[in-house]
C-alpha cells in the first residue's frame, strides 16, 4: 500500500544475499517466517522490492529463499478468516509469525502461546491482552503499536481547521476492531470542546458499508472522519468515491487514501513503523525472547493533505494547515 496502511498490507522482499548466523536455531537451519495480513495480497509488479518490512529485512541480512523462508496467507480485508490463516501457520510449524494490524496480532495470539509473534502496527496490545506491558510484555508477543485513540482528538482538531464552519462531523470506524473501543469516546470528547456533534457509522463487515454510506449520503455531514481498518482498506475506492459524489471533506487515518484522492489524512508513518518491525525479527530470529523486548510506539508521525481534492471541494486550505503538512500533494 506504497507507503501505508493501509494499512497494513504490502511487504517487500530483497535481492541481498548476506546470510547470517541464527542463534536461536540450529545451524544449517532456515528459519520460516509466517507473514499473517488482514488486507488484500498485493497487485503490483514489483511489491515484493517496494515495502518497507522486507525492505528492511533485506537491509538486515534476510533474504527469503536464501537464509530465510516466508509464508503469506491474506485475509482481504474478511477479518473472520484470521483465526483459520493463523492455525494453518501453525500447523505450517513456523518459527516466528508476524501479524500485520490488531485483527491479526489477536488472531496469531490466540492460535499459539509458543510461537514468537511480532506485531505490526497492532492497537492497545495492553488493553487487548496481547502483552502485559509495553516495557515488559512477557508471553510470546512483541512488536510495533499504534496510538490511534489517543490521536482521535488530533484527527478532528485538523478536520475542523480545514473547515471551521463544520459542526455536524460522522465518524467512519469499525468498533470491533482490537484495541478500538476507545476512540469513540475520545472523538465524542474532543467534539464536546470543539462544539461539534459527532455522528458515528459503524462498519462491522465488509457488508455493513454499502448501508452506512448510504445513511452518510442522506445525512450529508459537514466532514467525515475514516479510521481506517483492514475493511475500509480493502474498499477504499468505494470511500472515496462516495466523498467526490457527495463533495464531503474527509480526513483519514492512513496516507493511502491520501494518495489516492481523498483529502487529508494525519497518523503514525508506517513505513518507519513496518521497518522498525523488522528489528524484531531480526533480535528474535538470532536468539531473543519476545518477552524481553519492549514494545515500540510511534516516533514519526505525517500530515498529508491533497490541493487537487481540496479545490475540486471548492476549499481553501488554510496556510497554518499547509505549513504543519509533511507532505502537500499538489
Amino acid at each position: 500500500m506504497c507507503r501505508t496502511i493501509g494499512f497494513l498490507v504490502t511487504l517487500a522482499l530483497g535481492f541481498l544475499v548476506a546470510p547470517l548466523g541464527i542463534g536461536a536455531l540450529p545451524a544449517g537451519t532456515v528459519p520460516r517466517l509466517g507473514i499473517l495480513s488482514a488486507g488484500p495480497q498485493p497487485t503490483a509488479p514489483d511489491w515484493r522490492q517496494r515495502a518497507p518490512f522486507l525492505g528492511a529485512l533485506r537491509e538486515l541480512g534476510w533474504v527469503d529463499g536464501h537464509n530465510l523462508a516466508l509464508e503469506f496467507r491474506w485475509a482481504d480485508g474478511h477479518v473472520e478468516v484470521l483465526p483459520a490463516l493463523a492455525a494453518e501457520l501453525v500447523q505450517r510449524r513456523v518459527d516466528l509469525i508476524v501479524a500485520f494490524g490488531p485483527h491479526a496480532s489477536a488472531a496469531a495470539k490466540q492460535a499459539t502461546a509458543a510461537i514468537p509473534i511480532v506485531m505490526a502496527a497492532a492497537i492497545d496490545p495492553i488493553g487487548t491482552g496481547l502483552a502485559a506491558s509495553l516495557a515488559q510484555p512477557g508471553g510470546n508477543v512483541t512488536g510495533t503499536a499504534l496510538d490511534l485513540p489517543e490521536i482521535a482528538g488530533k484527527l478532528l482538531q485538523l478536520l475542523i481547521e480545514a473547515i471551521p464552519q463544520a459542526r455536524r462531523v460522522a465518524v467512519l470506524w469499525n468498533p470491533t476492531a482490537p484495541g478500538i473501543s476507545a476512540y469513540a469516546l475520545e472523538s465524542v470528547a474532543a467534539g464536546r470542546e470543539l462544539g461539534v456533534t459527532f455522528h458515528s457509522v459503524e462498519v462491522h463487515e465488509p457488508r455493513d458499508l454499502d448501508t452506512a454510506l448510504a445513511m452518510l449520503g442522506q445525512d450529508r455531514p459537514d466532514g467525515l472522519y475514516v479510521v481506517v481498518d483492514p475493511i475500509m482498506t480493502s474498499h477504499r475506492a468505494q470511500i472515496l468515491h462516495f466523498a467526490t459524489q457527495h463533495g464531503v471533506p474527509a480526513i483519514y487515518t492512513a496516507r493511502a487514501f491520501v494518495e489516492a484522492g481523498g483529502l487529508m489524512a494525519y497518523g503514525p508513518s508506517l513505513s518507519a513503523l513496518y521497518a522498525r518491525t523488522a528489528t524484531y525479527v531480526d533480535k528474535i530470529l538470532k536468539g531473543a525472547k519476545p518477552a524481553d523486548l519492549p514494545i515500540e510506539r510511534p516516533m514519526h508521525w505525517e500530515l498529508v493533505i491533497n490541493l487537487k481534492t481540496a479545490q475540486a471541494l471548492g476549499l481553501t486550505m488554510p496556510p497554518s494547515l499547509l505549513f504543519q503538512a509533511d507532505e502537500v500533494i499538489r
